[in-house]
């Protein structure tokens, strides 16, 4: 059997290493941890881009490459440039043949005079009058040829980019061949709408016709989309004259088609393209301020690339509900910024991609969450911060230095006993057996290790005492009011992820309290929001960490309080929460009460502050000197280096 080894082409590269979006976690997880959600974290960082990757557009640079196209195209010219021309060629026209018939005294002449003082006001009506028009002189009647030949070629050229230079020079058979495409074109669409169009339909007809469409589209619903777009720039273009130029204008589109015979196939083309894409603007005016008067064709370019641009500038703002970068359209970026924006939008929808495929975020219901993979990192970026301004000398770990069967290897080991669980020391066990000369030839060749029980020697361990951890967070609103809330939410992040990591024997609970507490499980501290009503209600908080304490009588217990504010709320005999403000007696007994109740289970409870009112250090003060707990007023800043250096504090303790 022959194998075969080369490089692999079909499809993605199974054996290359997932793609790295680590660092773009950790950026969102800066604006996450300081109060905002996954969602606009997630914009936010596609907006700016990925750092390091400097060469890369993020999604406000090219916001501001379009509008930055956006105001050069609207300074470009004026969309009269063709009825202006159309205009002075006719003057033109009219001019030279007054001329002609100024020296002779016949009464001919005279009444041609009196004819083309009779022509009317408006450009397409003098035209349709002069079309039957027996001019006397050459001059005229070739200057008049010339005006019919540009509306000729910029009408169509509106309508079909690629034929102004098809028609550049005047042929019968040209124009014959341009009104059979139209039949063939409007043939295609209505076989399509039955339902019987093949891309061998399509691929015919690129192939008789496809000199005429320089776009090279690839199929029937690329080609719609070209001219549906420059149909409806053709609309905005009129309605964004003024009433005469639009009638003006309008009056000349219809002659010149008439005057082609293509009157009847462009109205079927016109409603075909409508009714397949309506959803174009198709009849709203744009406003042009440049001097320069732009051509018919070129009008209708620059109003198809604004409406393009102004797509596009909705697309990469992304603040609509549910945006995602898929919305970007790729064909309109290439036209717009070119083939780099492209990749550099492909990149980008590659974070957004690598995210979700590598279970970091999860999109439920058109809502866009953080999963317990993204939690743990964002704790343990949170966790690292901390650290980073902790002094070496307040860190430190909390461990009992006796064998034990669980806990962490301390590199040593000793020889094995009765009732031993600690796992098996294996190089250690066999370098034992080597010493003791149990090493003996095999009789089918080579040598064997005969292990005696004294040889056996286990890993030893390092024995933790276990925790029951109550971290209470105050949820109310007041919190965000003094710019707290992300702070107490980073805090709960660290702590979470410091006991996961290093302690994960403590059984951690996380309580939010406003006008009610409640457990906030692990994979919601991220996303977490403050509460948008009143109460602070510690007492229910308390009660809450009081039963999960009782679950593990056998840890030690520890209770950590983060608030702005004394309690205004307590939880009444029938479930509800009574608020009332200032803080009622009743509040404050019901709240002392769990206090005292937590003095008897023998859990200290220490209180981080992160305000400075009067009634508020007058509580927790009262809540020291009954719990024996600390009191701790931190600035938001250093709030979890507080909260955290204090548990390692209580654990070593201990």
């Amino acid at each position: 059997m022959a194998f075969r080894y080369g490089e692999y082409h079909d499809g993605p590269d199974p054996l290359a290493p997932p793609y790295d979006v680590r660092a773009a976690l950790d950026e969102m997880g800066d604006a996450i941890l300081s109060g905002s959600t996954p969602v606009h974290a997630l914009r936010d960082l596609l907006k700016r881009g990925l750092p390091g990757t400097q060469d890369r557009r993020g999604l406000d640079d090219m916001l501001r490459e379009v509008r930055r196209r956006r105001r050069d195209l609207r300074e470009r010219g004026r969309l009269d440039g063709t009825l202006e021309k159309a205009r002075a060629l006719l003057d033109k026209a009219i001019g030279q043949e007054r001329a002609e018939l100024f020296p002779d005294p016949s009464d001919d002449a005279r009444l041609r005079e009196t004819e083309l003082d009779a022509l009317p006001d408006d450009t397409a009506g003098a035209i349709q009058e002069l079309s039957t028009y027996e001019w006397r002189s050459s001059a005229a009647r070739q200057t008049f040829e010339e005006l019919r030949d540009l509306l000729r070629r910029e009408v169509l050229d509106s309508q079909f980019r690629g034929l102004r230079d098809a028609l550049a020079n005047p042929d019968p058979e040209a124009m014959e061949r341009v009104r059979q495409m139209m039949s063939d074109l409007n043939d295609m669409l209505d076989k399509d709408a039955r339902g019987q169009h093949t891309q061998a339909d399509f691929d015919a007809f690129m192939g008789k016709y496809g000199d005429l469409f320089p776009e090279k589209p690839r199929n029937l619903e690329e080609l719609v989309d070209i001219l549906a777009r420059r149909a409806a720039a053709t609309q905005r273009m009129l309605a964004s004259m003024t009433p005469r130029q639009r009638e003006e204008l309008a009056g000349l589109i219809n002659q010149t088609l008439d005057q082609a015979g293509l009157s009847d196939e462009m109205r079927r083309l016109g409603e075909a393209l409508y009714a397949r894409r309506p959803d174009l603007a198709w009849n709203a005016p744009e406003r042009l301020t440049g001097e320069e008067p732009l051509a018919m064709g070129d009008a209708v370019t620059a109003l198809e690339e604004l409406a393009d641009l102004t797509q596009l500038e909705t697309a990469l703002r992304q603040d609509y509900p549910g945006a995602r970068l898929d919305d970007i359209d790729e064909a309109a970026v290439r036209r717009a910024l070119g083939r780099s924006a492209v990749d550099d939008l492909e990149a980008l929808k590659r974070i957004e991609r690598e995210l979700e495929e590598q279970g970091y975020l999860l999109r439920r219901r058109g809502k866009l969450e953080l999963t317990p993979k993204a939690v743990r990192r964002l704790g343990e970026t949170a966790l690292r911060r901390v650290f980073a301004s902790l002094d070496a000398g307040r860190r430190g770990d909390h461990d009992q230095h006796d064998a034990g069967s669980a806990g962490e290897l301390t590199g040593s080991s000793r020889p094995w006993r009765f009732g031993d669980e600690q796992p098996i020391d294996v190089v250690r066990t066999l370098v034992n057996g080597v010493r003791s000369g149990g090493v003996a030839p095999r009789s089918g060749g080579g040598t064997a290790l005969r292990l005696s029980v004294d040889d056996f020697e286990v890993a030893e361990t390092e024995r933790r005492t276990a925790a029951a951890v109550c971290l209470l967070v105050d949820l109310s609103y007041s919190m965000a009011l003094r710019g707290t809330w992300a702070a107490a939410k980073q805090t709960a992040l660290a702590l979470q992820a410091l006991v996961a990591s290093k302690f994960p024997q403590d059984a951690v609970q996380i309580i939010g309290f406003s006008n009610y507490a409640r457990v906030l499980q692990p994979d919601e501290l991220a996303g977490l929001d403050w509460d948008m009503v009143q109460g602070t209600n510690l007492h229910h908080a308390l009660l809450i960490a009081g039963r999960h304490l009782d679950r593990h009588p056998d840890f030690e217990p520890v209770v950590l309080v983060v608030t702005d504010g004394e309690p205004t709320a307590h939880l009444m005999r029938n479930g509800r929460s009574a608020f009332e403000w200032p803080p009622s007696h009743e509040t404050l007994e019901l709240t002392l009460s769990e206090v005292d109740k937590m003095t008897r289970r023998r859990a200290t409870l220490n209180v981080f502050m992160l305000a400075a009112d009067d009634r508020l250090k007058e509580f927790v003060d009262e809540v020291a000197r009954r719990n024996g707990g600390r009191v701790f007023s931190p600035s938001a800043e250093r709030l979890g280096e507080y909260v955290v250096s204090d548990f390692l504090r209580l654990r070593r303790a201990r």
